[in-house]
């Protein structure tokens, strides 16, 4: 069952590797607003999670 599972994987690769390289060449590059945009929500989750953390406690 592993085995037949490492070679789903590697198929998958194998399909969703030109979708890759398309994706990487053609994506919109970063300006100077954008990492302020994603630090936002990614600051809440890690907060979001931290006060998890300490409920639990």
């Amino acid at each position: 069952m592993q085995i037949l599972a490492v070679v789903a994987g590697i198929l998958m690769l194998f399909v969703l590797w030109p979708a890759y390289k398309h994706w990487s060449t053609s994506s919109p590059k970063a300006e100077k607003g954008d990492w302020s945009a994603a630090l936002l929500p990614l600051l809440a989750v890690v907060g979001l999670v931290i006060l998890l953390i300490f409920s639990v406690r």
